[in-house]
């Protein structure tokens, strides 16, 4: 008889997930952890007591990911230490709030670094291994600016669109080996930023919950439960395709 929770098993596999001790990343760690998963998390800082609470099932791995000359030899010791790698969740980013004409050249430019080149560089040191091993499963953290206009964010918006482009080609280059690409799209979720952003601008929380038919924002796990299903045999043809986690707010009215 067909089990779907085997499907949705990740035991015995090993994920590789950047910026996963903080936010969203957090959650996604926690999520493929729960579905069986070791997880090796990269992140610029060397001490998090939120992963303490994983049982040794995740290992911090301190690096910067735009220190793009290093990528090899840090994927090349994780799988050394922790075993072949079949999950890639590019979560890693950084943000800059500024219009236009008062964002500088220099701006732009390490937001694309860390979210376009860092991502490109860590997929690319992992990409023939998991070919190799005819097994891979490859998230880029897109954005519902990849999709609709706002102000004061031109290099994320530019980042998060471009993941678009570079998800699509890489599926058509993973499919055969058995490599899926895919990217998620986070709505508006309730994380200490959305907060920042809307906890004394009543007006602006309203804008955003008269766009959303479900009418509430997310949660983190919200969106580590979408990576941990994209991750599994449950989506084993599903590649290419970025989904949006976000109670229908790129439909809403």
């Amino acid at each position: 008889m067909f089990d779907i929770k085997e499907q949705l098993s990740l035991t015995g596999q090993t994920a590789i997930v950047t910026g996963g001790a903080t936010g969203l990343g957090l959650a996604i760690t926690r999520c493929l952890i729960s579905a069986g998963a070791k997880v090796a998390v990269l992140c610029r800082h060397t001490e998090n007591s939120a992963l303490d609470e994983s049982g040794g099932c995740a290992v911090l791995y301190p690096f910067d990911i735009t220190r793009t000359a290093d990528t090899p030899a840090v994927v090349e010791r994780i799988i050394q230490e922790q075993g072949p790698v079949s999950i890639l969740v590019n979560n890693a980013g950084n943000h800059c709030k500024k219009l236009i004409e008062d964002m500088s050249v220099e701006d732009y430019r390490s937001v694309l670094e860390t979210h376009l080149v860092g991502a490109f560089a860590l997929t690319k040191a992992l990409f023939a291994h998991m070919k190799a091993q005819k097994r891979g499963s490859i998230i880029f953290m897109a954005s519902m600016t990849s999709y609709i206009g706002q102000p004061a964010v031109a290099g994320y918006s530019t980042a998060k669109a471009g993941y678009l482009g570079l998800v699509h080609t890489l599926a058509t280059e993973g499919g055969p080996y058995n490599v899926r690409v895919n990217a998620i799209a986070p709505g508006w979720i309730d994380t200490p930023m959305f907060h920042k952003a809307t906890d004394n601008d009543p007006v602006r929380l309203a804008k955003i919950l008269g766009r959303i038919p479900m009418n509430r924002v997310g949660d983190p796990l919200d969106i580590g439960m979408a990576a941990a299903f994209l991750c599994s045999d449950a989506a084993r043809y599903i590649s290419g395709v970025c989904l949006p986690v976000d109670g229908g707010a790129l439909i809403g009215f």
